[in-house]
C-alpha cells in the first residue's frame, strides 16, 4: 500500500523517524517485506504507533494482525519490561520470524503470539486493555471494532490501519473491503464513548480514545 502523501513528504517522514532511532533489526524487517511484497506500516506510521501508546501509559497492547512482529517491535518499546504485547496472526512462520526478530531486538521477553484467530485471540485476553491496534482482513473490520470497544478501559485506545485504503473511502468504492472500512469508522464515529480522528499518514490511521 502507496502513502497517500506526495513522495517527498512521506520520504521526510521517514527520514525524521530515522534520524530518531536506528536500528540494523528494522532494515531487516523492511528488507524482508520489500523483497517479498508484504504490507508493514513504515516507520513513519510505526513511530506514530509507539508514540500513541506511550501517551496513554499502555501497558498491555492487543494486535490484530501481526505479520513477523513490524509493529509489535515499536509497542513493544512503548509497554516498557514490565508490559505485555500480544501479538495474532494466523501464520506459525509469521510468529517465527517475529520471535527471531523481536529477540535480536531485545523485545521478546514481554510478547506473546497467539498463532490463530485474531478475535479469539483477543478474547483469550482476560481483563481490560489499555491499546488495541487492528490491521486484519479488511472485512473483518466492523467485527474488530465490535469485539474491541468493550474491552479497552477509559482512558485506552484503539487504533486501526488502511483506513483511507488508497483513497477508496472517499471515492464511494463499493467493494466489500471499502465497505467494511467505511461501516466500521462510521460506528466508531457515532460511539459517544469514544473521541477518534484519523491521521492521513501513509494509509490513514484512526485513533479512537476512550473517554467514558
Amino acid at each position: 500500500m502507496q502513502s497517500l502523501l506526495p513522495i517527498e513528504v512521506d520520504a521526510h517522514l521517514t527520514e525524521l523517524v530515522t534520524a530518531q532511532h536506528l536500528d540494523p533489526v528494522l532494515d531487516d524487517m523492511e528488507r524482508r517485506a520489500e523483497a517479498h511484497g508484504f504490507p508493514i506500516v513504515g516507520r513513519a506510521v510505526g513511530r506514530f504507533l509507539e508514540l500513541q501508546a506511550r501517551m496513554v501509559g499502555a501497558r498491555r497492547v492487543v494486535e490484530l494482525g501481526s505479520g513477523y512482529g513490524y509493529s509489535a517491535y515499536w509497542f513493544a518499546r512503548a509497554v516498557g519490561a514490565d508490559g505485555e504485547v500480544v501479538c495474532t496472526d494466523t501464520d506459525p512462520d509469521n510468529a517465527r520470524l517475529a520471535e527471531g526478530y523481536l529477540r535480536r531486538a531485545g523485545l521478546w521477553e514481554g510478547v506473546r503470539y497467539h498463532v490463530g484467530d485474531a478475535l479469539e485471540g483477543l478474547a483469550a485476553v482476560g481483563g481490560e486493555i489499555d491499546l488495541v491496534y487492528c490491521d486484519i482482513d479488511k472485512h473483518g473490520y466492523p467485527a474488530a471494532w465490535e469485539a474491541t470497544r468493550e474491552r479497552l478501559r477509559v482512558g485506552g485506545l484503539f487504533l486501526c490501519d488502511n483506513v483511507l485504503w488508497d483513497g477508496r473511502v472517499a471515492r464511494g468504492d463499493q467493494d466489500d473491503d471499502t465497505r467494511a472500512i467505511v461501516a466500521m469508522t462510521r460506528e466508531v464515529a457515532q460511539d459517544p464513548r469514544y473521541v477518534s480522528a484519523i491521521n492521513p499518514v501513509r494509509d490513514g490511521v484512526l485513533v479512537a480514545l476512550r473517554v467514558a
